[in-house]
């Protein structure tokens, strides 16, 4: 797996996000208030709204577009209707994060039927 060097734990802020732009596309890589990190594709499942301008919110960021919230472990969405986004593995070493460019495992049940 590649990984790629995000920068120092203590420049994302708690309850906040670093989008990190790849060849993937963007990704948002999120800080929880107690310094767990999440890494998502920066789109909502719904219409593809700016995740990383979500709020943060325990281990969920609510789209800033329509309200869905997306489970930062999972990916899976939950509002009017259900979808995922696609999850990416994230590391921490000596303070500083690192971001894995391969997908993680299989998307939420729900979602692989294409919810």
């Amino acid at each position: 797996m590649n990984w790629i060097d995000v920068g120092e734990l203590e420049e994302i802020p708690r309850l906040g996000t670093r989008v990190v732009r790849t060849s993937r596309g963007d990704l948002a890589v999120f800080r929880t208030s107690d310094d767990r990190v999440f890494a998502l594709r920066d789109a909502c499942p719904h219409r593809g709204g700016p995740l990383s301008q979500g709020i943060v919110h325990g281990n969920r960021v609510t789209c800033p577009l329509h309200n869905w919230v997306i489970s930062l472990d999972s990916g899976e969405a939950t509002g009017p209707d259900t979808g995922c986004t696609d999850t990416y593995p994230v590391r921490i070493e000596a303070g500083r994060v690192f971001l894995g460019l391969a997908a993680t495992a299989q998307p939420a049940p729900r979602c692989a039927a294409g919810a």
